[in-house]
């Protein structure tokens, strides 16, 4: 049965829902608020590249099997490659690497007992599905115990801080399983960056017939007699027989008003999904900043930045990834943190960032200057990492929602995976799903005897 159907948000999970939904022969419109598709996932260049890049840092692992079989699907698969590139570590003022066996033995932060151990523990997490067990319990508790302090506090802990702020201590070993269990060494990434990749989903949905309207936010959705008014900001609406809603649970709530008015419950679950922001300030330079260093993991004694003797969590050399011949000789760099939404660096003007930041780039190489730097880009996203907790799985909001018609799929609800354009696919489709399975029900129910 053909349906009216709109997807609300243009990035990987709503493009990968509106493609399956067009493909079957739906009228598929997708709202975005952006003036671009592709969500986090999106892209921006300078005049002076031939390849975009991603305003947030960005691959694939070779375990990505739901993105990987869309690339096939989408005829852009030679586009795909999977370099391995160097990640290392910042331990007492030096960058080791930390991505293979013989850099864990020479890390000076573990003993060879330490080692070992890591080994050991690492192996069985990595390839045994153990998450249902392993959500009872935060991962601060039980890699201290099975890791050891030393191995914890030198490496996984600083991780957990970074990621996840004053919730560090809070957030199951379930996600942390997912992070290790799916890690490969080579990471993917695409010939013209991951633009290559939403401009193909994009393109495709249109050429199946589905519509897209950019710079189009959706302010509220009712149940209109069965069905299901999309109103945007300025006041245009249209009916539809279902809707998706692929964007954060706070905007969920406030667009659709009846979820908390006639289904408490459920609006109580998606309230209660936590997640915090993100930023990025990426930066131009004439010259490298690290030798071959593509991601360093930088140590946090704390959650407060402030605290910290380096104020973000991450430094992503893109170019000791992807040849920077590829953007006009400039090698590129992330400096990124996760944060709050009312932490300060989301009022922060670019250049406070900037000198807050790159204050501290001699620490990672002695010869920075600042006029290395030829140009600088800050972007910034309130939705960027969930925050999971304990029995995280009983608390997830269903992607069906108690409103007839109403879907909901954000990247708060791939747990026990991490945030990130893989799962975003499968999210995406699994909605879909559902969405046929309910018309095809409902239709039946219809049925007359």
């Amino acid at each position: 049965m053909r349906k009216k159907i709109a997807v609300v948000g243009a990035g990987i999970t709503g493009l990968s829902a509106a493609l399956d939904l067009a493909r079957v022969g739906h009228d598929v419109t997708v709202f975005e608020a952006a003036p671009q598709t592709g969500g986090l996932a999106r892209g921006f260049q300078d005049e002076r590249w031939q390849w975009p890049l991603e305003h947030f840092y960005h691959h694939l692992f070779q375990s990505d099997k739901e993105i990987i079989h869309l690339v096939d699907e989408l005829g852009i698969k030679e586009k795909l490659f999977f370099p391995k590139p160097q990640s290392s570590i910042f331990f007492q003022n030096r960058i080791y690497p930390f991505d293979s066996i013989p850099s864990f033995f020479n890390f000076p932060g573990f003993n060879l007992f330490d080692t070992m151990r890591f080994g050991a523990v690492t192996a069985v997490l990595r390839y045994l599905r153990l998450w249902r067990v392993l959500e009872r319990v935060t991962a601060d508790r039980w890699m201290r115990r099975w890791y050891g302090k030393r191995v914890y506090e030198s490496s996984w802990r600083p991780l957990l801080i970074n990621k996840f702020g004053k919730y560090y201590d809070q957030v199951p070993m379930s996600w942390m399983w997912a992070r290790i269990y799916a890690r490969s060494f080579g990471l993917g990434y695409f010939e013209g960056g991951f633009q290559t990749f939403v401009d193909a989903l994009t393109d495709k949905v249109v050429d199946m017939g589905g519509k897209i309207y950019l710079e189009t936010p959706i302010s509220r959705i009712d149940d209109e007699n069965g069905r299901l008014r999309v109103s945007d900001r300025e006041n245009r609406s249209d009916v539809f027989d279902q809707v998706l809603v692929t964007l954060s649970p706070q905007r969920l709530l406030d667009m659709v008003p009846s979820l908390k008015a006639l289904h408490n419950d459920y609006a109580k679950q998606v309230d209660e999904l936590t997640h915090i922001g993100a930023l990025v300030l990426v930066a131009a330079m004439r010259w490298p900043l690290m030798k071959k260093t593509y991601w360093l993991n930088i140590p946090a004694d704390t959650p407060d930045r402030g605290e910290n003797e380096i104020p973000f969590l991450a430094l992503v050399e893109h170019t000791n990834y992807i040849d920077n011949r590829h953007y006009g000789g400039d090698h590129l760099i992330y400096m990124g943190d996760y944060l709050p939404g009312d932490h300060a660096y989301f009022s922060m003007e670019k250049a406070e960032i900037e000198e807050l930041f790159f204050t501290h780039l001699q620490r990672f190489n002695p010869n920075f200057r600042r006029d290395w730097v030829r140009k600088t880009w800050l972007f910034r996203a309130d939705y960027a990492q969930p925050v999971p907790f304990v029995n995280h799985s009983k608390n997830l909001p269903d992607l069906q929602t108690p409103v007839n018609g109403l879907y909901f799929a954000s990247m708060s609800q791939v747990y026990p995976w991490d945030r990130g354009t893989n799962f975003a696919v499968e999210i995406g489709r699994r909605a879909v799903r559902l969405m046929e399975k309910d018309g095809v029900e409902r239709q039946t129910e219809r049925k007359p005897e």
